[in-house]
């Protein structure tokens, strides 16, 4: 039997400490309609949910895969019943648990290449930004490869893909529409777009990297956007805009662009510093 959509208990996430890592558990709780937080305190495991059957979005450290699982059941939810397990970029933080959740559930793992082969390797290759500096995860077997604008569908439920490379090659975003009532949103699961590397790393030697964060950032912007969600929950204050005790708005139109325009501003900043200290 499916949980339907809305009767599972409301939940608020519970209190994380300030110093929280990547696997560090939190209640689950719902967002809207038929989309529920079931990840940690500082990495977001998204569970959207059907009649048909269920698709998660990321799966955080293979240490915190257990307690998403514990947190799906405590919806009233069935891991049996997911279908797809799709991800978001393959950094271990939030694709280590995948292997261990696509065994427990039996769904098919969908991913975009590059995504999808380092994803069946359980590595990063050496032209992501922050390879060297990387730990590996479980490898996964028999990904399902999507293309950018292709979707994910259970029934009436569609999981659109946009590529949003930059972060990692395969780095991809999610968006999804879902109703209450005569209410409905758009929901954007939007990558993360942060320059971040090994301290050997130029930006600014690469400029195909570059220009994909700049595309990646106009895709971002231009997405239909009512409720912006994050793998870092943090970078979208996403915690603090769900359950009872939400101390900001859930929906917020503008939240996507803001985010894109930020991400912009600090890699501007990070060419301009790489520039500044180029030896003449």
């Amino acid at each position: 039997m499916f949980a339907a959509n809305g009767s599972a208990p409301t939940a608020t996430p519970g209190p994380c400490p300030a110093d929280a890592g990547w696997s560090e558990p939190t209640r689950p709780a719902h967002i809207f309609a038929n989309t529920w937080y079931v990840g940690t305190c500082t990495i977001s495991a998204i569970l959207v949910t059907s009649p048909k059957g269920h698709i998660l979005i990321d799966a955080a450290t293979d240490a915190a895969a257990p307690a998403i699982e514990a947190n799906i059941r405590a919806l009233g939810f069935r891991l049996a019943d997911i279908r797809y397990l799709v991800n978001s970029h393959e950094h271990y933080d939030h694709i280590g648990g995948l292997a261990r959740l696509q065994h427990d559930t039996g769904a098919t793992v969908v991913a975009r290449e590059p995504a999808a082969t380092a994803l069946e390797r359980g590595s990063n290759d050496e032209t992501d930004p922050q390879s060297g500096i990387l730990e590996g995860f479980p490898a996964v077997a028999h990904v399902r490869r999507i293309a950018d604008g292709e979707s994910v569908t259970l029934g009436d439920l569609r999981l659109t893909a946009h590529a949003t490379a930059g972060h990692t090659a395969g780095s991809t975003s999610w968006t999804w529409n879902a109703c209450e009532g005569e209410t409905c949103h758009t929901l954007v699961y939007a990558d993360s777009l942060t320059a971040v590397s090994r301290d050997s790393y130029r930006f600014s030697d690469h400029d195909d990297v570059v220009a994909a964060f700049r595309a990646a950032f106009e895709t971002v912007a231009g997405l239909p956007c009512d409720i912006l969600m994050t793998p870092h929950p943090g970078a979208s204050g996403l915690l603090a805009r769900i359950g009872p005790s939400a101390t900001e708005a859930l929906v917020d139109a503008g939240a996507c662009k803001r985010y894109a325009e930020s991400a912009a501003t600090r890699l501007g900043a990070r060419l301009a510093r790489e520039r500044g200290q180029a030896t003449p």
